[in-house]
């Protein structure tokens, strides 16, 4: 008929829900492991199951689970060992670039050219220096004293008051003469509190906040004579961040005026091979080499011949006093495109004397990650790069302080570039600047402010090692007709010659011409650590790609299978059973209670087979059906035919 395809089709499927199933279809996790005990490649799961008696068992179980833990081991170390680095290291003998050489003068500004502007504060500075130490310049100490205590107090000492401490909760304002109670915190320079023991003859500033008078720190310092000089600074700064850029850039020293003689590679050179750019800390600067022009020089041969040597003028006589207490030029060896940190990595160069520096020139390359955290050019860095060069650890920590000094203090640290929108700091308009900046670095030194957290070392960079020699210069013998020479040079007259004093011999140059190339490498390719892999797979469970295979399908595409078909027959086991319990439901025409039906799986209209019928399961409340026996009595004719029929006794006779 039409529906008997149909029909058999239906049986085939209830056949194949009925009859126990083997292999990745296994009903449960114990019957699929079984099987995959007895199929798979890994003769230890199979030995596990065909092996007789308990003793034998349990040794291929503690064998197999002994090999697994030992592949995991082993796998986990090849792992480790991957995303470590090999250092090699290459030694190159060629041509090498010449560094970029910035200098600088110690003293950043002539002290004649502005001393009006800083005359109000060199004057409280030396009426400080006569309170603390008995400095005098033209009156007597007691008179100046009775004057300063009688008189209303200056700015300076109202923003900064000086103090001598006394004990750990009181201190004499040494403007005034009074006695103070510190109220807030006492730290020291290098942040570390300072216990009331050691704080005899300790002077300091307090700094309090603007907002609240209260909340105030003093801040002491092991010398008078740094407490001074930091005071000093501090106003220093206040006043030079209300001056234009073009008026500091006047003040400071133009290339004549620091350049004697310059050298380079056994040829003369001037001012032209130098770049100038103004620091705010170390006035104008002068980098020689600094590529800008588009060519970086080169040297062929090591030597202090043919390195840089140049001769400056650094003019003592003209420092300021009170900023500065030593003699001399700061210089620092850089590549063209970094910033040179004069102030954190400069040396210092000696008047009267000749200072050499050999070099030697080293190239890194680190791997980013995973085998480092560094970065490759910044980009992956969230702080903004304010120095327009390329990215190193100190510009992004840097600009990072700075952009946290403008967002907590409202005005931008005047040692540092300026973000965009900003202004320096000055307590004309920003009263509270000092107090927030002293709180601000505290928190920056301690690592509070997520700078160093944020911030990375950069993936290659180039360094220049220095070695640096100092002797007389000039000699005794040669003192007179040197400082002749270079004062007719400078365009003075022969009766009036330099001091060795104002002079500095510098000479950089390359000790030899070895590149030292320092790189990282991945100690392990992908191709090595998969060979390894297969080599720990193989020995300890004669195991392949293939077997691995199997053991993600088993174990994880199998097993979860099993798990989510187990717990969606639950699901609908619970659903039928709710809907069978619900009151009033009116039965249906397919429900299974009314196809006359006794095995509850038979849920469709086909009646079962012989061979499935014989597995299913007979209802509880009903007799065992039963073939009736036999009527035997049937069997016997005679009694139950005693007469003949006519038609047969005729047909009898004949």
């Amino acid at each position: 008929s039409a529906g008997a395809p149909g029909k058999q089709q239906k049986i085939a499927a209830r056949l194949k829900r009925t009859l126990p199933v083997r292999g990745p279809q296994a009903p449960t996790l114990s019957e699929l492991m079984r099987w995959y005990c007895l199929n798979t490649n890994t003769h230890g799961c199979r030995r596990i199951v065909v092996s007789r008696g308990r003793l034998r068992r349990l040794a291929w179980i503690a064998l197999t689970l002994g090999a697994v833990g030992l592949i995991l081991w082993q796998c986990a170390e090849l792992l480790l060992n991957y995303y470590s680095a090999s250092v090699s290291v290459t030694v190159q003998f060629q041509k090498l670039p010449f560094p970029a050489v910035t200098i600088c003068n110690i003293n950043p500004y002539k002290y004649s050219a502005m001393k009006e502007y800083l005359s109000e504060l060199d004057k409280e500075t030396k009426k400080a220096l006569e309170t603390f130490y008995g400095f005098s310049e033209g009156k007597s100490k007691v008179r100046r004293s009775v004057e300063e205590r009688n008189s209303t107090g200056s700015e300076f000492f109202m923003h900064i008051p000086l103090l001598k401490l006394e004990s750990s909760k009181t201190a004499i304002d040494l403007y005034s003469g009074q006695k103070r109670k510190i109220e807030g915190s006492v730290f020291h320079k290098d942040s570390s509190i300072v216990n009331s023991g050691d704080s005899n003859d300790i002077i300091g500033f307090q700094l309090c906040d603007a907002n609240n008078s209260s909340d105030c720190a003093l801040y002491t310092f092991s010398s008078g004579v740094n407490a001074i000089q930091e005071w000093y600074k501090l106003h220093y700064m206040n006043i030079m961040a209300r001056i234009p850029l073009e008026t500091k850039e006047k003040w400071s020293y133009s290339a004549d005026d620091l350049l004697l003689t310059c050298f380079f590679d056994g040829l003369s050179c001037d001012k032209r091979h130098f770049t100038r750019f103004h620091h705010p800390l170390h006035g104008n600067c002068y980098t020689f080499n600094s590529g800008e022009s588009g060519t970086v020089l080169s040297t062929s041969t090591g030597g202090s011949e043919y390195g840089l040597h140049v001769v400056l003028y650094i003019d003592e006589a003209d420092y300021n006093p009170f900023l500065v207490t030593s003699t001399g030029a700061k210089i620092i060896v850089h590549d063209q495109d970094e910033y040179p940190f004069i102030e954190d990595i400069g040396t210092e160069i000696e008047t009267a004397a000749a200072t050499s520096i050999g070099m030697h020139f080293t190239r890194s390359r680190k791997l980013s990650k995973p085998y480092s955290d560094c970065t490759e050019t910044g980009a992956d860095i969230p702080v903004e790069n304010l120095y327009n060069k390329s990215y190193s650890l100190q510009i992004c920590l840097h600009s990072c302080f700075q952009k946290a000094m403008v967002d907590s203090c409202g005005c931008a640290q005047y040692a540092q570039p300026l973000p965009a929108g900003a202004e320096y700091c000055n307590y004309k308009k920003n009263p509270n600047w000092m107090y927030c900046y002293y709180r601000l670095h505290e928190r920056f030194v301690k690592e509070q402010l997520g700078c160093q957290q944020i911030c990375k070392d950069a993936c290659s960079f180039k360094e220049w090692a220095l070695t640096t020699s100092i002797a007389q210069w000039p000699s005794t013998v040669s003192e007179d007709w040197m400082l002749r020479v270079l004062s007719w040079d400078k365009g003075q007259k022969m009766n009036k010659k330099l001091n060795k004093t104002d002079l500095a011999n510098l000479m950089v140059f390359y000790k030899d011409l070895n590149e030292r190339f320092i790189s990282e490498n991945p100690a392990n390719t992908l191709v090595i650590l998969l060979s390894n892999f297969g080599g720990q797979l193989g020995l300890w469970m004669s195991c392949s790609v293939v077997c691995v295979i199997e053991i993600v399908e088993v174990f994880l595409i199998d097993s979860l299978s099993i798990v989510m078909r187990r717990q969606w027959q639950k699901a609908k086991k619970w659903w039928n059973d709710r809907k069978k319990d619900r009151p009033g439901k009116p039965p249906r025409a397919g429900d299974p209670e009314q196809q006359g039906h006794d095995n509850p799986a038979c849920v469709d209209e086909d009646l079962p087979t012989f061979n499935t019928a014989l597995r299913l399961p007979l209802p509880q409340d009903s007799p065992l059906p039963r073939t009736p026996p036999p009527n035997y009595s049937t069997l016997r004719l005679e009694a139950a035919f005693t007469e003949q029929l006519p038609d047969t006794l005729e047909a009898g006779r004949h």
